[in-house]
């Protein structure tokens, strides 16, 4: 198999558990799906379908359960049998990883934050002194260029708004090589205009560098607009894997009852605009071309 033809993501059988309160709760029922690289793909489901976990597994920040499955990313295996596989750490760095919350270091400079993307390939001193090269800093400076970033490159973190931490995070995975962009909830607590900016700058790292992207999202209408494909979860368990177009109201409720009013933007969904991605004239995303080739 070659790597064109070879999954950037594979799940078979997934099942992950979490004891709580002297019990136990399924947060991943038998999950089985392959993402081609390049795909955009997006996870929906009602608040405790499992989205978060998936990605959390994804990611090797959550292990399966000892019998439940296994996860493999670009061909090698990430886990399996309730274990993390040997070359994990060699695999997370193809793997990027935003969250909702920014996880940005507030009183650093912007520079600084994205340059710890490039730990995991550090020796340990250079690492924890934060000794970076006259090279990996001009990575660095490229990712920022790639998210519009580049004038605000030695403000403190703090300094930013919502969506331009989130913007930096996205350079923070760009600078470590990342081919995957897993991304939970990363637009949730941004307005709509910083929403529409950090997809529409996902779509253009799909488009223009082939960046793998899964994306959980809350709302339908982003889901249509950005994404080509959704895998939809219901009590941890996956109930529909198709396109995006066939996200319809009607077809929501059938899903998930009446806790597809969660899912669906009040107006959103039946806009045509929501149909097919909108067209993007970045042109500064060539600078981080090299960055996730």
């Amino acid at each position: 198999m070659n790597a064109a033809s070879t999954p950037a993501v594979s799940v078979q059988q997934a099942r992950k558990t979490f004891q709580s309160g002297g019990g136990s709760k399924r947060a991943l029922v038998d999950v089985s799906f392959s993402v081609s690289p390049g795909e955009r793909v997006a996870l929906l489901g009602a608040s405790g379908s499992g989205k978060s976990t998936l990605l959390r597994c994804l990611c090797g920040l959550e292990t399966l359960d000892t019998d439940g499955g296994e996860i493999l990313t670009f061909g090698h295996t990430l886990q399996g049998g309730g274990a993390l596989s040997p070359e994990v750490r060699a695999l997370r760095r193809r793997i990027g990883i935003v969250f909702q919350q920014f996880n940005l270091v507030g009183r650093l400079p912007l520079l600084t934050n994205v340059l710890t993307g490039l730990v995991a390939e550090l020796p340990q001193w250079r690492a924890l002194t934060g000794r970076f090269t006259l090279e990996e800093r001009a990575r660095a400076l490229d990712a920022l260029q790639a998210v519009g970033l580049a004038p605000q490159a030695f403000q403190r973190a703090s300094t930013l708004s919502g969506g331009q931490q989130q913007r930096a995070a996205v350079a923070r995975a760009l600078v470590q090589g990342a081919q995957l962009l897993l991304a939970d909830e990363p637009v949730a607590s941004l307005d709509p205009e910083s929403t529409r900016r950090v997809m529409e700058l996902l779509l253009a790292l799909n488009r223009e560098h082939g960046l793998t992207l899964m994306i959980s999202l809350h709302h339908v209408a982003l889901a249509r607009r950005y994404c080509e494909r959704v895998i939809a979860l219901r009590d941890g368990a996956l109930v529909f894997d198709g396109p995006t177009s066939a996200l319809t109201p009607a077809f929501l409720r059938d899903l998930y009852g009446t806790a597809a009013d969660e899912l669906i933007d009040a107006g959103g969904e039946d806009d045509a605009e929501t149909a097919a991605p909108r067209q993007t004239g970045r042109t500064g995303l060539q600078a981080a071309l090299p960055l996730v080739a």
